[in-house]
């Protein structure tokens, strides 16, 4: 009932449904089924599937992201530790598989005796991400249309962690069951904490269930569009700039505050190109109506980068190749 009465937990598929005749009328009117591979040339299929995240960390400015490591596998805990060591990363860090999605195998290591489990999981190559410790995590959609000298910010999400309060008698089971968007959590939260479920909280006290920034995860997405600044365009549109064949995707980062963000003194964390979702349609409560209407501008705008794009001489995807990408990149995330 949880699912079925708020649309933001319905399959991805169903939110999608509506976009796939509209991908089919653009595909017919570029002659390409993958004419989204030139909105972002300097990155694989423009960032639809398959790409290479350690690749696209790889052109962000020093400045602005955190240390980042590939690990190829097969590979064991000693090597772990040794990459780790030799490029001072200490726990806690993050462990993301370099093709991925939705928060797809992303997990926290706060420990050595955490290597062992996810080793022996993952199959895939994968990338081990210096842990950003900043209060604030959101999500900024930039776009710039290839013809124009400056972009612009078009969406702002602020992400709340899952987490619950105490109230002085609650177990911290009863805690997450009586709270919906913990409630469907259920499943990964009990083995987590099965520990301290019996544990009771303070009053005020606050647990932080999750600690990874994305939706299929629990996390809260916050409609923060009212606070996109000419200030924060400009500050999005010198970072991106700098980022090779890059004109239209979501960076999520950390940063301290609301005016460090609008200055872009943030930490990237992630580059996400035009398989992204602006996520402001994710905000509790906002209208399907509303949230399939902005994809469809999502997609219009993919289609005219990508257009003026092949104008200027890039190729469109050839059919071919894409469809081997989409099999390799489906093999490497069938675990």
């Amino acid at each position: 009932m949880i699912r079925l009465l708020s649309w933001e937990y319905w399959p991805f598929g169903i939110v999608q449904a509506p976009l796939i005749l509209y991908w089919l009328w653009l595909s017919l009117r570029t002659r390409s089924l993958f004419f989204f591979s030139a909105s972002n040339p300097g990155i694989l299929t423009g960032g639809m599937f398959g790409e290479s995240k350690f690749e696209i960390l790889a052109k962000i400015p020093k400045a602005c992201k955190p240390t980042s490591i590939l690990v190829e596998v097969p590979c064991d805990k000693e090597e772990v530790l040794r990459l780790m060591q030799s490029n001072h990363l200490s726990f806690p860090v993050i462990f993301k598989p370099d093709l991925g999605e939705r928060g797809w195998m992303v997990k926290r290591i706060k420990h050595e005796s955490d290597l062992d489990n996810y080793l022996s999981t993952v199959k895939t190559n994968f990338i081990i991400q210096e842990y950003v410790d900043l209060p604030l995590e959101f999500s900024v959609f930039y776009v710039r249309f290839p013809e124009r000298a400056e972009g612009t910010v078009t969406s702002l999400t602020e992400k709340e962690m899952l987490k619950i309060e105490g109230n002085g008698n609650s177990t911290i089971k009863e805690l997450i069951l009586d709270l919906d968007r913990a409630k469907l959590q259920w499943p990964k939260l009990k083995t987590l904490y099965e520990d301290r479920l019996d544990e009771v909280l303070d009053k005020g006290e606050t647990l932080e269930l999750i600690s990874i920034g994305n939706h299929c995860l629990g996390t809260k997405f916050i409609n923060r569009n009212s606070s996109i600044s000419e200030e924060m365009s400009k500050a999005f549109d010198m970072i991106s700039k700098e980022v090779d064949g890059f004109y239209f995707g979501r960076y999520d980062l950390r940063t301290k505050s609301i005016k460090d963000l609008e200055q872009g003194k943030v930490m990237i964390m992630e580059l996400n190109g035009c398989g992204a979702e602006p996520s402001h349609i994710y905000h509790p409560g906002a209208s399907i109506i509303k949230a399939v209407r902005d994809l469809f501008v999502h997609w219009r705008t993919i289609y005219q980068i990508s257009k003026t794009n092949h104008k200027r001489g890039v190729a469109y995807l050839p059919f071919r190749d894409g469809v081997r990408i989409f099999k390799r990149f489906k093999a490497a995330t069938a675990q």
